[in-house]
């Protein structure tokens, strides 16, 4: 029994280590300060053995291309606060418009500045992975956006040789209505902006509440859906070497993507 004035004396103890919950891969994703949905996004995909590490970068809750572009000041900063003992095998900047806006590359080059034990990744950029890994051209797009985005998102996608064919903005300004919008008014959505040409719906935005019924849209529309969170999780698993087909989150998740993968 320990009485007050006694020194704790512990026995010679040889604990047992192992690679710990997460022995398969370490993820990090740097979400916008104002994002409601990627976070739980995330924890619904992600497979055993796999971590999630997450850190926030401080950001205006006024989405439009100048406030944008200011998420680049404090990128490689933000990367470097992901779990830097543990070194996660990706870290990705979670957001669609940011991305385009900044360009991939130099976010990219940020997330290296601030954690080069990583693979740098963005959101945009796991996008057109899942694009090119499905191999389609012809695109609908929806957003929650305000058309000054859906503009620079629309003219990015052209110059990555895709065919626009109607991209549809909500035109809200702010991230914390973007995700309040329900679930199943992004169905109805989605169903709505589909046209027979098209080769697959794109939802862009990671802070949306659209992969929970990606599946859904993807059984009324017969051709595959793709979200940004969905995607950019996808590419990010592939690229840590983890290639499990995930049930419920879009047919992107049945491809291996064999181009992506380590080494």
């Amino acid at each position: 029994m320990f009485k007050p004035g006694d020194k704790v004396r512990s026995k010679d103890w040889n604990p047992v280590l192992d690679a710990g919950r997460h022995h398969r891969a370490r993820l990090g994703f740097i979400l916008m300060s104002t994002d409601l949905a990627a976070e739980a996004d995330f924890f619904d995909m992600v497979p055993e053995g796999v971590a999630v590490h997450i850190t926030r970068l401080k950001t205006e809750d006024y989405t439009t291309n100048e406030t944008l572009a200011r998420h680049i000041d404090h990128m490689a900063e933000a990367a470097a606060r992901i779990q830097p003992d543990l070194k996660p095998d990706v870290v990705s900047y979670s957001c669609t418009s940011g991305s385009i806006v900044i360009g991939e590359n130099r976010v990219m080059a940020e997330i290296s500045k601030g954690a080069p034990w990583a693979r740098p990744m963005c959101l945009v950029q796991g996008v057109l992975d899942a694009l090119n890994e499905l191999g389609v051209k012809k695109l609908v797009v929806g957003t929650p956006y305000l058309d000054e985005v859906n503009t620079a998102e629309a003219e990015y996608l052209l110059e990555k040789g895709y065919e626009v064919l109607d991209i549809q903005g909500l035109n809200l300004a702010t991230g914390t209505e973007m995700g309040q919008v329900t679930p199943e008014f992004w169905k109805r959505f989605a169903i709505a902006i589909d046209r027979p040409d098209a080769d697959v719906i794109f939802l862009s935005c990671g802070g949306i509440r659209s992969l929970e019924v990606v599946a859904e849209i993807e059984e009324a529309v017969g051709k595959p859906v793709i979200t940004s969170n969905q995607a950019q999780f996808w590419s990010c698993l592939r690229r840590a070497g983890i290639t499990d087909e995930l049930d419920g989150f879009g047919q992107i998740f049945s491809r291996k993507g064999i181009s992506l993968l380590p080494g």
